[in-house]
């Protein structure tokens, strides 16, 4: 090993380690990312041996940027929608809508994991938590019960987005990898939903009380609704387009996108007081900024061939263990790089086993509060949920994901 090859491994553990610790140094993980990510690029180029060489590593430069121009776009696309129906406060009555106005606390722990499941799958997991979070927050629960609904919000809304390319972004990863169809990853819903309602009735020990749910009305235009169904075809569209004539998610969306923009421009008369472009701007651009970072890191890796030792667990063990714990590394690194890093090392698995790895990687993540953006988010809005408290329900969650991954394992091996 060079020592170049050096240095870059130190800086994308440098990175690694900026984001594991990002709540203790108080540095968005976007911008430690960003910063170490653009920066071995710059000194792979810099550090060129000859013309030849250095259109190598332009070359594999390009390819990265290709892969992420896609990854963003999409989820610019997604986001903006999301970001407008959130805004207008069509999310907040649908929860109203569904929600009996007086409910029995188990009941309402049931209802609430549903409701995370179907709406993580359709929007981002970051709204999905907020959303229940606010919803629990609004209920007069004790510490202990409040504790186990969050623990419910965080393992819904990550096995919710597993199954659809607009609920989790290792799903799309994985998808645009061209490792599942879209089709197949539809299937993951079967067993993911089945481990969400096992997760309920453990946590459910102990709710014997009835709360009342206070309905919030937000007034909704005509244009709100006839933007929240486009959302809805947008993403029917984008499934059987791409299932049927191979047409790629990213423009099925953008194609969405810009029906909203018109929508919004001939059906409300306000596009001074609250222009819909201005939507764009308020989605999670750090998000954003930290994917890019993240797989500028994972291809300077591919570039200097250092992601071998990452799948050296693959020539130990079969994917069926490997798979599965690497969806328990997923709670400690965070899974969009581990996820980068296995599709840039070149395993090969069958169709069943990359469901296997999709849903690992997507739902591992909940065993620990801090192993997911979902575990993140809840964290910093609900007092009290700190990493102990989250940790006294990790046997629960393990029994969970453990019998999810070996449902999907079984499906998979229908599919095969």
């Amino acid at each position: 090993m060079s020592a170049l090859e050096t240095v870059l491994i130190v800086l994308a553990v440098l990175a690694l380690l900026g984001v594991i610790f990002e709540d203790v140094i108080h540095i968005n993980k976007a911008k430690i990312t960003l910063f170490f990510g653009t920066l071995s690029w710059i000194l792979l180029f810099l550090a060129s041996d000859g013309q030849g060489e250095t259109a190598a590593i332009a070359s594999g430069l390009a390819e990265s940027i290709a892969e992420i121009a896609g990854l963003w776009l999409f989820l610019v696309a997604a986001m903006t929608f999301v970001a407008y129906l959130n805004k207008k406060g069509m999310i907040e009555n649908l929860i109203y809508l569904v929600m009996p106005t007086q409910v029995s606390e188990r009941k309402l722990l049931f209802l609430t994991g549903l409701f995370c499941f179907i709406f993580s799958s359709l929007a981002d997991n970051i709204t999905a938590t907020l959303v229940s979070c606010s919803l629990i927050l609004s209920l007069d629960l004790e510490l202990k019960k409040r504790l186990q609904f969050v623990t419910l919000v965080v393992f819904a809304v990550n096995s919710g987005g597993v199954s659809l390319i607009t609920g989790d972004v290792t799903t799309l990863m994985i998808f645009l990898a061209d490792k599942v169809e879209i089709l197949t990853l539809l299937t993951l819903a079967v067993p993911a939903s089945i481990t969400v309602f096992v997760l309920a009735v453990l946590l459910s020990r102990g709710l014997t009380g009835t709360v009342v749910l206070t309905a919030r009305k937000n007034e909704i235009r005509p244009v709100d609704t006839v933007i929240g169904l486009l959302f809805l075809l947008t993403i029917l569209s984008t499934i059987a387009g791409n299932a049927l004539f191979g047409i790629p998610p990213v423009l099925t969306f953008l194609f969405g996108l810009s029906i909203m923009f018109l929508v919004s421009r001939f059906m409300s008369d306000d596009s001074d007081l609250d222009p819909i472009l201005e939507y764009i701007r308020i989605i999670e651009f750090d998000t954003l900024l930290f994917f890019l970072g993240i797989l500028l890191l994972v291809g300077m890796l591919k570039e200097i061939q250092a992601l071998q030792s990452l799948v050296a667990i693959y020539d130990v063990l079969p994917p069926l263990y490997a798979n599965y714990l690497m969806g328990i590394f997923s709670a400690v690194i965070d899974n969009v790089p581990l996820t980068a890093a296995l599709l840039k090392a070149g395993i090969t698995m069958s169709p069943g086993e990359w469901m296997g790895l999709t849903y690992a990687v997507g739902v591992g993540g909940s065993l620990l509060i801090i192993g997911s953006a979902a575990g993140i988010v809840a964290m910093s809005k609900i007092p009290g949920l700190t990493f102990g408290a989250y940790m006294r329900y990790l046997a629960h969650l393990l029994t969970a994901y453990t019998l999810g991954y070996a449902g999907v394992f079984m499906l998979g091996r229908f599919i095969n």
